[in-house]
């Protein structure tokens, strides 16, 4: 394709969106008003003579405006994806620097408050829980396949190949990536509801089974993010206290932080129930644990929270006559710290 100026770059955008969401020729007045580019509708019909000439828009003989060609569409698309491909790209990249980081900073932190409460104690890396989409991509990988891509709160990304019987168009892709993320964009999963999913099929008509299967990429999306990472530290602190010392409940205590199955189970009661005190702190005191290993101890537990929907637990594990107030304190420091060292640009 022919090397357009920055100007007619933007024009051809303007006009291409226009009529996508008009379905009328576009006029150069439309244009003087739709761009940042401060130009007066002589100028700007200059230019979208030229872009005729070029082939990427053409004029319908029943109107003076214009509406896009093939070429047009082949150019915003291609525009639309290089755009796309670039923002999952610095998003994996940035997700694999910070997962890296977090690694790191998380098994020092569990390690530091083992040190200063002289407890057990577990750190979850955090996970999405707002479970947004943020955004959906189609791409046509060859004439019997598509790439769909979507990306979610936290940029947690899920690409799938979707088979089709015949090729699509641009102008239809185009249409099938402005309807999923026109729809989808921001909402919630609990948001995709039935009415929501039968009314996109309408839309997309034939096309419907695409539509289905990018639902189900959402959905394989937030399944993925039950691989969660539990880093702890400090379980032979356990010894310390001869009411947990007794070699069963100490192998018990032991097992369930090694096989880390119980601790599971801990942070999913800790997410389900929430706290009332609003502070994000939850204590768990002898037979209140959801864990049967640790009806001996009392648990205090403190949710995090690193934007984008990200949110982690922590937890210290101890006798029952565990310093409470020396906890919660390192607790809601800790909580501080995690903001500051995981929101820091350094």
């Amino acid at each position: 394709m022919e090397e357009l100026t920055e100007r007619q770059e933007k024009i051809l955008y303007a006009v291409i969106q226009n009529y996508l969401e008009t379905g009328e020729p576009v006029g150069s007045r439309t244009i003087s008003k739709y761009t940042d580019l401060n130009l007066s509708s002589a100028t700007i019909r200059n230019e979208m003579a030229d872009l005729e000439e070029l082939g990427y828009i053409v004029q319908p003989h029943t109107s003076s405006g214009r509406i896009p060609s093939d070429k047009g569409y082949r150019f915003y698309v291609n525009r639309l994806m290089n755009e796309k491909d670039q923002e999952i790209s610095d998003m994996q990249e940035m997700m694999i620097q910070k997962t890296e980081r977090m690694e790191k900073v998380l098994k020092q932190v569990v390690k530091v408050l083992a040190a200063n409460t002289e407890y057990a104690t577990m750190i979850s890396a955090p996970s999405v829980i707002r479970n947004r989409v943020k955004f959906v991509q189609l791409s046509a990988v060859d004439e019997h396949q598509i790439l769909s891509v979507v990306v979610m709160d936290g940029n947690i990304v899920q690409n799938k190949i979707i088979r089709i019987e015949e090729p699509l168009d641009n102008e239809t892709m185009l249409k099938l990536n402005m309807l999923l993320n026109t729809n989808l964009n921001g909402l919630t999963v609990e948001q995709i509801n039935l009415s929501l999913i039968q009314r996109l099929k309408e839309q997309a008509g034939i096309h419907e089974d695409i539509i289905a299967q990018v639902l189900n990429t959402v959905a394989e999306t937030i399944e993925q993010d039950g691989d969660l990472e539990i880093y702890t530290s400090g379980t032979t602190n356990i010894f310390k206290y001869p009411e947990l010392s007794d070699s069963k409940k100490a192998s018990e205590l032991i097992s369930a932080f090694e096989e880390k199955d119980a601790l599971y189970e801990l942070i999913s009661d800790v997410e389900n129930t929430g706290d009332e005190t609003g502070t994000g702190i939850q204590v768990y005191i002898g037979d209140e644990s959801p864990v049967a290993t640790m009806k001996d101890c009392s648990v205090v537990t403190a949710s995090y929270e690193l934007g984008e929907g990200m949110k982690g637990t922590i937890g210290i594990i101890g006798p029952k006559r565990m310093d409470y107030k020396k906890v919660m304190n390192n607790l809601k420091h800790l909580k501080k710290e995690l903001d500051r060292m995981m929101n820091n640009d350094e």
